[in-house]
Order: structure tokens, then C-alpha cells, then sequence
């Protein structure tokens, strides 16, 4: 069975609805436009391309360029080394004017090594202008002197590279201005959103010209993206990356190599470095579940677990927490699963790879819904290999070998992103509040000399997760959009519930005298059906598609039943 095809079956949609299938985030860009060849490309990309050394061009650099340079705002799926950044820096050597002596482009990317990767390929792709004509450019970002910045502002540089942080501090104190600004580039869009940037990307909008062109790049294009795309851009066309060529690839798949004696810590791991806004975690076996949930709630996690152990009573409770959006990882089993629909599920973690191949499909296509998608993360251990290597080939999926994250590497991603978190709150302070401020740097200060840093640790802990708590919602759902979710009323995840006054066995996770689902995704005859607020369109039940028809969960040793 193709990719494609077992996607459209998770997706559920109805054939004759456009709005619930949706094959793509976007309509592909008008007029199509043949691919760029460098003998094509203008003058200036020429002598660009040959101050980088660059042979030719990459394939997202020949599709994008020619609609970058007709003024298309333009939505790019394309994975991190493909050379997206050339595909949006190349054409500013024509759509920037050097005789403007003001920012006429900026370009949002989430971390400052990235913005300082942009700055020096800029720096070399304009090394050999005349003076005269010479773009200029500079990096902006936290953790440095303002001063360079602003004597680059007051120079004229055409081009501002920086972190959201950084460029909204400028606009607030009026040190930057945009009324110029002819080009806005949002760079690893699901990697911003993943750090915490959106509140300040919405304060930034403010200060953006109403006129002006648009692109945005992702290597992930989860409906928090989409919706960061219809916020910041006008009339936009979606390009997908694979090869050189055009295709549905908007679900990414993951794969980590794990040891099984680590499993737990490398979740642990996976979740803190992608920072799901929601996001389901299936186990096969019931006993894991719950250790599952344990172990991730005192990780300083919300998360809860379900299974057929749960009583009718219990299984609401964390429903509910679910509902009300004090829930951000729910682990499951595939059968206890059955029935709930999480809206805006930007994740699923894979911690066992399932016995019977069709599950896994199952559970990526929770991320699915409606021309929406999301990234399905596996962890696999040696023995599991041979099976998702299995998957991977049957369904044609474009399995992503990752290494694990290393605690420095998670370490210093939490670093940003709470700097992001502190700077937005320190933007909001008074003047009065930041003289009290002053009171603690001795206080930091002597922590850190003496010896003492554990005790300033703990503190940002605490502050880290009440934050990350308090977090604003990401993109707001908007009825009228075909990949817009389903937001509950109190500001949770919505979801349904197709369990309603139903006991379990405590032999196996299938609900007592339920019957197999059907191929078509359709509940039982003798099932109730029990709606939340505002399920999904339409509020139909069965939308995570066809369900295999026997349950695959085994209990292990030491299980019931």
C-alpha cells in the first residue's frame, strides 16, 4: 500500500467534502513555473552563486527561486540541509534596492547560531559587489552588545537576520524600523514554535508593512505551522521537497536507534528537545502505561495514562484533565486508545514498535486529520529494527534516522528556550519593576562565585515548567479554515470520546462485548455515542479510519490476564 493512500484511509474524509480532504496544507503556487537553471537565473544570482563556489543550484533552490523572484509569497516543506537558505537569500540580490539605506527584508529564524549561519552566507554571496552597490546585512539576536546592531541599523543595512527576541526589543525601543520592509522570511518555522516564539511573532506583526512579500520555510509542516503561514502570509502556494520533485510529504517519520535500557530517559529526551503542544505516547503493553505516566510526571511532565485497568470513572478524570488542557501527553495503548480524538496533536512517540505493521500506520495517522500533519517519532531498539525497517518499505514511508540527543544538546535547547521565555516576560516589566530587579544580581552574582549555582538551578527549574505551563496557546483555530482544529471552549485540547458508561475486562484492552471496528471506521452498533464541546467536523465518530481487526496487545509477564 502506498504512503499516500494509507494516509488519505487514517485521514478518514469524506469524498466529497474538499474541506476534510485536503491533500496538501496549501494550494500549490499560480502560474506553476518551471524549475530555475543557473544560465536562467539574473546576473546578480550569477555572480551570487559564483562567490559561493556553488556548482549549480539545489533542487529547493531551482523551484523556489523563480516564484521568490515573481513576487509569490511562497510555503516550503523542505528538510534542514537542503539548501532552503540559498532560495531565499539569492533572489534578495534583485528585490533588495542598495541605494534604500533601510531595512527592506528581515528574516526570523529561531536560534542565533542559524542567524549567524544566514549573516555569513549572505556576507560571502556579496563579497565581490562593487561597493557602490553592496547589500549590507546583520545578525540580530540575544546574548550580545546592542551597539554593533545599532550602528548596522543606522548604516542602513537592507537586510536584518535575528531572532524574534532580539528584533521586537529594536522595534519596541524604535531602534529598527520597517516601513520599508519589502521581504519577511520566517526560517524553521516548527522550530520557532517549538522554542516559544510565537507570542513574540504576534507583537512583531504589529510593526510589518501590510504590503509586502512572504515565504516561510519548514522542515515539519504540523497545523501550528499552517496556521503561522495563513497568519503571516498572503495568498500563498505550498511547495513539498523530496528529491527535486513535487509530492505529499507533509507527515515526517522519525527513527531513533535506542538502547532498551534507556528508553525511558531518551523519551524523556525526544520530548524536551521537540516540545509538543499535544501529543500521544502509545506503549504495547498495559504495565508500561503506567510506568510510563509515572515516569513522566516526575520528569515535571503533564502526563497521564490510560488503559483497560482504568475504571469508567477514572478513564473521565483524565479525560478531563485532557479537556481543560492540563494535559499535554497522554500514553495509551492502542486498544484503550480507541475512540479519543485529540485535536491539534502535533506528535506521536512510538516508545514499542507494534507487532502487527497496520498499527503503526494507525497510530502515525493520529497526526493526520483533515490535510493536517505532524511528525510520528519511533524509538526503536535493536530487536524492533527488522520491524520498522519492514514498515518503512511496505508503506513506502520516508523514514528519518536520527541520532538521540545527548543531555548536552538537550541542556542547551532548554538554555534558549528559557532565555526566550525570561526576555518576553522582562519585555512587559516597568520601569520600577526593573529597579527591584537590580536588588538580585549581587545575590546571582555572589550564587555563582561562592559556588553555589545548584540553588539558582532549582529556582529557573521551578520557573521552566511553571512557564512552559502558562505557555499562551499556539495559532488559534479558525472554523473557517480546512486545517483549523478544534479548540475547546476552556481553552484545552478538544476531543471525543466514544466510551460511554462501558466497562472493561481486565483480561485485554478491548472494551467488554465491543465488537471490531470496520474497515470504514464506523463504531459498533451497540455503542452510545457521547460528544464533548465542539468535537470534530461534524462531531462524527470513527475519524481515525480503518482499525485492525484484532487487538494487538499482549500481556507481558507479571500482567493480568
Amino acid at each position: 500500500m502506498a504512503y499516500k493512500a494509507v494516509i488519505d484511509l487514517t485521514r478518514n474524509a469524506q469524498k466529497d467534502n474538499p474541506k476534510e480532504n485536503a491533500a496538501t496544507p496549501f494550494p500549490a503556487p499560480e502560474p506553476a513555473r518551471p524549475e530555475a537553471t543557473v544560465a536562467s537565473l539574473p546576473s546578480e544570482l550569477q555572480e551570487g552563486l559564483k562567490s559561493l563556489g556553488w556548482p549549480g543550484l539545489m533542487p529547493v533552490q531551482a523551484t523556489a527561486i523563480p516564484y521568490v523572484l515573481a513576487g509569490n509569497d511562497l510555503v516550503v516543506q523542505s528538510r534542514t540541509g537542503s539548501g532552503k537558505t540559498g532560495a531565499f537569500l539569492l533572489p534578495m540580490l534583485t528585490r533588495l534596492d542598495p541605494a534604500q539605506k533601510a531595512a527592506q527584508a528581515l528574516v526570523l529564524c529561531p536560534t542565533r547560531e542559524l542567524a549567524r549561519q544566514i549573516y555569513d552566507e549572505f556576507a560571502r554571496m556579496t563579497a565581490d559587489q562593487p561597493i557602490e552597490r553592496r547589500l549590507r546585512a546583520v545578525a540580530v539576536y540575544g546574548g550580545t552588545r546592542y551597539g554593533p546592531q545599532l550602528e548596522a541599523f543606522e548604516s542602513g543595512a537592507q537586510l536584518v537576520i535575528g531572532t524574534p527576541g532580539r528584533v521586537l526589543d529594536h522595534l519596541e525601543r524604535r531602534t529598527l524600523n520597517l516601513d520599508r520592509l519589502k521581504m519577511l522570511v520566517l526560517d524553521e518555522a516548527d522550530e520557532m514554535l517549538s522554542m516559544g516564539f510565537y507570542p513574540d511573532m504576534r507583537k512583531l506583526k504589529r510593526y510589518l508593512p501590510a504590503k509586502r512579500q512572504g515565504a516561510m520555510f519548514s522542515a515539519t509542516m504540523p497545523h501550528q505551522v499552517q496556521r503561522v503561514g495563513r497568519e503571516f502570509l498572503k495568498d500563498q502556494g505550498f511547495l513539498a521537497m523530496s528529491g527535486g520533485t513535487f509530492h505529499v510529504d507533509l507527515m515526517a517519520h522519525r527513527a531513533y536507534a535506542v538502547d532498551p535500557m534507556e528508553k525511558d530517559r531518551v523519551l524523556a529526551r525526544l520530548i524536551e528537545m521537540e516540545n509538543p503542544s499535544a501529543a500521544l505516547v502509545f506503549a504495547n503493553r498495559r504495565s508500561e502505561v503506567e510506568y510510563l505516566a509515572t515516569y513522566l510526571r516526575n520528569s515535571g511532565y503533564e502526563a497521564d495514562g490510560i488503559s483497560s485497568d482504568l475504571t469508567q470513572k477514572a478513564r473521565e478524570e483524565v479525560m478531563g484533565k485532557l479537556r481543560k488542557g492540563r494535559l499535554r501527553l497522554l500514553v495509551a495503548t492502542d486498544v484503550a486508545a480507541r475512540g479519543i480524538d485529540i485535536a491539534d496533536l502535533s506528535h506521536v512517540f512510538q516508545y514499542d514498535i507494534p507487532q502487527d505493521r497496520e498499527y503503526y500506520i494507525h497510530r502515525a495517522g493520529r497526526t493526520a486529520r483533515a490535510g493536517k500533519a505532524g511528525v510520528s517519532i519511533a524509538l526503536v531498539t535493536p530487536a524492533e529494527k527488522p520491524a520498522i525497517l519492514g514498515i518503512a518499505q511496505r508503506y513506502e514511508l520516508p523514514l528519518e534516522w536520527r541520532d538521540v540527543p545527548t543531555d548536552e544538546s538537550v541542556a542547551a535547547r532548554i538554555g534558549e528556550r528559557l532565555t526566550v521565555l525570561l526576555e518576553d516576560q522582562l519585555r512587559e516589566r516597568t520601569s520600577l519593576q526593573r529597579e527591584r530587579l537590580a536588588r538580585f544580581v549581587p545575590v546571582i552574582k555572589s550564587l555563582v562565585d561562592e559556588g553555589e549555582p545548584e540553588l539558582l538551578a532549582m529556582l529557573l527549574d521551578d520557573v521552566y515548567h511553571r512557564m512552559l505551563r502558562s505557555l499562551p496557546p499556539l495559532p488559534a483555530a479558525d472554523p473557517n479554515d480546512p486545517v483549523a482544529g478544534n479548540d475547546d471552549a476552556e481553552g484545552g485540547i478538544a476531543y471525543t470520546e466514544d466510551f460511554a458508561g462501558e466497562s472493561f475486562s481486565s483480561g485485554d484492552d478491548t472494551a467488554e462485548g465491543e465488537a471490531p471496528e470496520g474497515g470504514d471506521g464506523a463504531p459498533p452498533k451497540k455503542k452510545r455515542r457521547k460528544k464533548r464541546r465542539k468535537t470534530g467536523e461534524g462531531g462524527a465518530e470513527g475519524s481515525e479510519g480503518a482499525e485492525p481487526r484484532e487487538a494487538q496487545e499482549a500481556p507481558e509477564a507479571g500482567d493480568e490476564g
